[in-house]
């Protein structure tokens, strides 16, 4: 069985710029916070739909608030037939310091 993958930030970005696309399992409060851009908030509520929307082929990467909880959404989004799914090391609070010119922030 295919195994998620974790990578940094800067692995991350490049892989946005080639068009990955990206999930934050973050609360609502903490995306509305700030988020990386152009990701969506996935949660319970809405993981049926974006499973049904997304493009299984497409790489994706998942970020939480330190790269832990990411590992295991990461891992079932594979089962659920994703291809090519990513963790994304020290999780959005990495990301905020290393990659801040790709963060959304109100």
């Amino acid at each position: 069985m295919t195994q998620c993958k974790c990578i940094d930030t800067q692995q991350a970005a490049e892989l946005i710029r080639e068009g990955a696309a990206v999930t934050d399992i973050r609360d609502a409060q903490s995306y509305a916070q700030g988020h990386i851009q152009g990701a969506s908030n996935l949660n319970n509520e809405n993981l049926h739909q974006f499973i049904t929307d997304a493009d299984m082929d497409k790489p994706l990467l998942v970020c939480c608030y330190h790269g832990i909880s990411s590992q295991s959404a990461a891992q079932f989004l594979i089962e659920q037939g994703f291809d090519d799914v990513y963790s994304i090391n020290g999780g959005f609070e990495a990301w905020r310091v290393e990659q801040p010119e790709l963060c959304d922030t109100p």
